[in-house]
């Protein structure tokens, strides 16, 4: 069992995090191919392994020792038009109005998990998994509307969970360690400085170079942890689940990049991993479960977030799976409203104003996709290893606010990935 855990934590090393577009705000809607192929269906469900960090009380269907090594390749699509012509301020200013595409089209995101039976009443597990992420790349924009904005945030959860079990009924708690890394940089124009020093001056500046924002990645660690609870009776499984926010600081990210459009005025460097609860049930009868979960993302409530207008999200999921002795078959569906909206307030006490947080928002961090349709299955190359897939598509959302001049600032996103595992049972 010591091997077992130790190849998986080297295999999680190896694999690496890279940033993403999650999908619920900038959490995955599901960690694993299982969940994945169901809409994120995790909270009511087990999915063996597959639920430590789901709902822990669920690790409990393992007969003996299951390992999965697998992860997800995300695809997102994001396009940004930014309307930034401050011939309004002075007609003798340009028109620096452009349209570009994120190339950060390519994402990475690993899961390695154990889950074992201790003894009839305690069960427990270990694993790593890429949880959340986002992130644009305009670097190579020519034009500068987009100003060359690129963000980059990376979060992976290291956690143990533990179970007691007795009539049907489990309590598990996942102790979490999270590693979060955080990058945002960008370049104002000598014109969008001239113009920022007037805005807030009524004096226009005398930039004649463009200027660089950005401190560098800057880390994290911090602790946290999932509660899970389970019942389950004639083929009807209920649960809920509480994760716990956990409070990472980025020193220099959010205090340059937001500062340098407040005149210094905005220093927070907090971007919290927000709480969650939710509520699952599911129904199994001769090979078919159907499954629904619901869960609110309490973002409002999250450092950093909280500055950036950022809503709660009441996240639905539903989902169904056929299961065969030698193969599986699943559908799912996951909806969620973005949890950023159009601001139309004067500067605040942190200098930020409705338009910068718009733009801050659509040009960095475009968490506006919605909808999800999500398919999947379960192929047993034996008695021991079977080999999971999923494939989840979220369609285009078109969003258009007003950006830090008061003019149109629209991006388009949309997303696909692929999830792949492999799972053995000893």
């Amino acid at each position: 069992m010591k091997k077992t855990i130790k190849l998986a934590i080297v295999a999680a090393l190896a694999m690496g995090a890279t940033s993403a577009f999650a999908t619920n705000g900038s959490n995955l809607i599901g960690t694993g191919a299982k969940a994945r192929g169901m809409g994120g269906i995790g909270i009511g469900m087990s999915h063996g392994a597959e639920s430590g960090l789901s709902n822990p009380a669920l690790i409990t269907t393992v007969e003996n020792t299951e390992i999965l090594f697998g992860g997800t390749i995300f695809m997102p699509n994001v396009k940004n038009e930014n309307g930034v012509d401050f011939s309004g301020l002075n007609p003798a200013l340009p028109d620096e109005s452009s349209s570009s595409e994120s190339a950060a089209k390519l994402s990475v995101i690993p899961e390695v998990s154990v889950a074992t039976k201790v003894n009839d009443n305690f069960y427990f597990g270990i694993g790593m998994y890429g949880t959340a992420g986002m992130g644009v790349d305009y670097r190579d924009a020519a034009a500068t509307g987009q100003m060359n904005m690129v963000t980059n945030l990376q979060l992976m959860q290291f956690g143990v969970p533990l179970v007691y079990t007795s009539n049907n009924f489990s309590i598990g708690v996942t102790p979490i360690l999270q590693y979060g890394s955080l990058d945002i940089n960008y370049v104002m124009s000598p014109t969008m400085q001239n113009a920022m020093t007037y805005m807030s001056t009524g004096t226009f500046g005398t930039a004649t170079n463009p200027m660089t924002i950005g401190a560098g990645v800057a880390q994290d660690l911090k602790f946290g942890y999932n509660l899970g609870l389970a019942y389950e009776i004639s083929g009807v499984t209920i649960g809920a689940v509480y994760k716990s926010q956990i409070d990472m600081e980025y020193k220099g990210q959010l205090s340059t990049s937001a500062g340098a459009m407040t005149g210094g005025a905005y220093t927070n460097d907090k971007l919290s991993t927000p709480a969650e609860m939710g509520l699952g049930v599911s129904y199994a009868f001769n090979g078919n479960t159907i499954a629904l979960d619901y869960k609110q993302i309490k973002w409002s409530a999250a450092k950093g977030y909280e500055d950036f207008a950022w809503e709660d999200q009441t996240v639905m999921a539903i989902g169904y799976e056929y299961s065969a002795k030698t193969w599986g078959a699943r559908i799912g569906y996951n909806y969620a409203s973005s949890p950023i909206s159009e601001q139309t307030n004067a500067a605040g006490a942190n200098g930020l104003s409705g338009g910068m947080i718009n733009t801050f928002n659509l040009l960095g961090f475009p968490a506006i996709v919605e909808s999800h349709f999500s398919i999947g299955g379960t192929y047993a190359l034996s008695n021991q290893t079977t080999v999971d897939l999923a494939y989840a598509y979220a369609p285009e959302v078109n969003n258009t606010y007003k950006n830090f001049l008061s003019q149109d600032i629209t991006t388009k996103h949309s997303q696909t990935s692929v999830s792949a595992q492999l799972n053995y049972k000893f």
